[in-house]
């Protein structure tokens, strides 16, 4: 049962759903893929149609959202950053009214949050962030129904995101453990973690008992008991140049089967939102090969559910998607 009407909400950060609300979109999800897999489709989303705004470059958001649309019986038009030139030649505002007459729904992937809030305030239609430099909740909502259906729960469980603990994932992995009792552990150098404000932020407005928020520099100490260990790239989209800098600081932050081991637990399984440099297959890991964040034994191995939360992010977009159109 939906806990309020989700009908017209738009998704900009996980500040907006309750624990309540999360749950819901988890379950609605985990029943879409398994009728999926089963090849049975409502079409909830029949003679709707989809508008993607995407000023970064996409695969899984991209191909989540196309099919998670083209499932439920949607048409979906994509917008490259050329093609809506947001404040040179007509204002974020007008853009999002217009949008928002032509379409049922909006997924915007950029930079600014304020433009994603911008159009939520003026489109008149639900939208979605796809990713922002501040939130990216679409990939939590991901990573949770990942922990769900590898643990048949959230609540109670352990969580260490080792790397750039100060980026768009460290702040909406941060509000999803407070409101569903996840015991998150961001493990980054001092200078890459969250401020110690946002960390109290969270914490102080926490919507579960149960969740908390621990910051450490220690690898060993930050895994240890942790169900899942969370890995992300060290360079961010748009952040390439920053190569020099960042490698000294997250050299000892690698994830691998040996920082696995560390949490004690047999069960423990390794995630990552992706891309990963886990080998040398790509031009920036061979340029940059002291850039690789993760084992490539530890990315291949049987621990490890990376396209699972891959996948998952087109079930949850979908549930989303049809909750709120």
């Amino acid at each position: 049962m939906v806990p309020r009407s989700l009908k017209g909400c738009s998704l900009l950060t996980l500040e907006e759903l309750s624990s309540a609300e999360i749950e819901y979109l988890i379950d609605r999800a985990l029943d879409l893929k398994r009728l999926k897999r089963e090849r049975v489709f409502a079409h909830n989303l029949r003679d709707r149609n989809i508008c993607l705004v995407f000023l970064k470059p996409s695969t899984r958001t991209r191909a989540a959202f196309f099919v998670a649309a083209s499932d439920e019986g949607a048409s979906v038009e994509f917008f490259e950053e050329k093609d809506l030139r947001f404040g040179i030649k007509e204002s974020v505002k007008d853009i999002a009214r217009v949008l928002g007459r032509m379409f049922d729904g909006i997924a915007f992937r950029g930079f600014d949050h304020g433009v994603v809030e911008e159009l939520a305030k003026y489109a008149g239609v639900p939208v979605w962030n796809a990713l922002s430099d501040d939130h990216h909740p679409t990939q939590v909502l991901a990573d949770m129904m990942t922990l769900k259906e590898e643990f048949g729960t959230v609540s109670g469980l352990r969580l260490a995101y080792v790397g750039d603990g100060r980026n768009n994932m460290g702040r909406s992995l941060m509000i999803a453990s407070c409101k569903m009792g996840l015991d998150l552990r961001i493990v980054a150098p001092k200078p890459l973690q969250p401020a110690t404000e946002s960390v109290l932020q969270y914490l102080n407005c926490r919507a579960h008992p149960g969740g908390n928020v621990n910051v450490t520099d220690d690898v060993a100490a930050g895994v240890s008991g942790c169900d899942a260990v969370y890995g992300d790239i060290w360079l961010s989209m748009g952040e390439e140049h920053l190569v020099a800098e960042r490698i000294p600081m997250l050299r000892h932050y690698k994830i691998d089967s040996e920082v696995l081991k560390k949490t004690n637990r047999s069960g423990s399984i390794f995630l990552h939102c992706l891309p990963s440099l886990h080998n040398h297959e790509t031009l920036f890991a061979r340029e940059h090969p002291d850039a690789i964040d993760t084992s490539e034994d530890l990315f291949e191995g049987q621990n490890s559910h990376v396209f699972d939360q891959a996948e998952n992010r087109m079930h949850i977009i979908k549930a989303l998607m049809v909750a709120t159109i």
